[in-house]
C-alpha cells in the first residue's frame, strides 16, 4: 500500500515536471523578434513617415494660409471702412451734411456710401502726402479716431437758433476704432506685416510710407501660387 501511494505520487512528481519543462522550451521559442523581423518593421515605418510627413505639412500650411486669409480680409475691411468715413471730411465743428445724390448725379458734394454713418473730424493724422485719407497705419485703426455724425441734407448741420444739434454735442467729443487690435501673422506668429500704399505699384517691394492701402505678410515661407504671401506672390486685391 505505501509503495504503491508513493509510486503514484513519484509519477506525479515526474509528468509536473516533463509538463514543467514543456512549458518553459514552449515560453522560450516566442520571447523578442528576430533580426530579419526588426529590419522589416523598421523599414516599413520608415517608409510611413517619409510618405505622411509631407501631406502633414502642406496640410499644416494649408491651415495657417487659411487663417492669413480671413486676417487679411479683416484688416482690409477695416481700412475700407475708414476710408469710407473720410468722404465729406471737413475740419470743422459741426455735423457734415450727407450729399443725397449718387455718382454722376450732378451734385457738388461727394457722394457717401450708406453704409458710413459717421465722418471723421480730426485733419492732424493726414499728412500732406496722403490726399487720399487711407490710414496713416494700423495703430491708428486700434487707437480710434474723433468722428462726427453725418447730418441729413434736409436737417442741416446745427439746431435751433444756429446751435449745434444735440447729436452733435453728444458725439463731437467721440472716437471710432476700427480694429480692436493689431491682429498677428499667422504664418509669423508676429504683430508685423508689410505695406503697401495706395501710390506704390503692386509689385513694389518697399512701402512708400504715405499711407496704408494693403497688407500682406512678412514670411518668407511661400506656398506656390498663394495670392496672401509676399513676391513673388503678391497679395492680391480682392479676397
Amino acid at each position: 500500500m505505501y509503495s504503491r501511494t508513493a509510486e503514484h505520487q513519484r509519477g506525479d512528481s515526474v509528468s509536473g515536471v516533463k509538463t514543467t519543462g514543456r512549458r518553459a522550451f514552449l515560453s522560450s521559442r516566442h520571447q523578442g523578434f528576430s533580426l530579419i523581423e526588426l529590419l522589416i518593421t523598421v523599414t516599413v515605418l520608415t517608409i510611413l513617415t517619409f510618405g505622411v510627413l509631407p501631406l502633414v505639412t502642406v496640410s499644416v500650411k494649408r491651415q495657417k494660409e487659411q487663417q492669413l486669409r480671413e486676417t487679411l480680409r479683416s484688416i482690409r475691411m477695416a481700412i475700407d471702412e475708414f476710408r469710407r468715413d473720410t468722404i465729406g471730411m471737413v475740419c470743422t465743428g459741426t455735423g457734415v451734411p450727407q450729399p443725397p445724390g449718387p455718382p454722376g448725379g450732378g451734385g457738388a458734394q461727394p457722394w457717401v456710401d450708406p453704409r458710413s454713418k459717421v465722418v471723421i473730424s480730426d485733419c492732424t493724422i493726414f499728412g500732406v502726402d496722403n490726399p487720399d485719407h487711407y490710414p496713416p497705419d494700423l495703430e491708428t485703426l486700434v487707437n480710434g479716431v474723433n468722428i462726427m455724425p453725418r447730418v441729413p441734407q434736409m436737417m442741416g448741420g446745427a439746431g435751433l437758433g444756429g446751435r449745434p444739434g444735440l447729436l452733435d454735442q453728444q458725439t463731437s467729443t467721440k472716437k471710432k476704432i476700427y480694429l480692436r487690435q493689431i491682429p498677428i501673422d499667422p504664418i509669423t506668429g508676429k504683430q508685423d506685416w508689410d505695406f503697401r500704399s495706395s501710390y506704390d505699384t503692386h509689385d513694389s517691394t518697399s512701402w512708400g510710407g504715405e499711407n496704408v492701402f494693403d497688407v500682406r505678410s512678412k514670411s518668407k515661407d511661400t506656398v506656390p501660387r498663394s495670392p496672401y504671401l509676399p513676391v513673388p506672390y503678391p497679395v492680391s486685391d480682392s479676397l
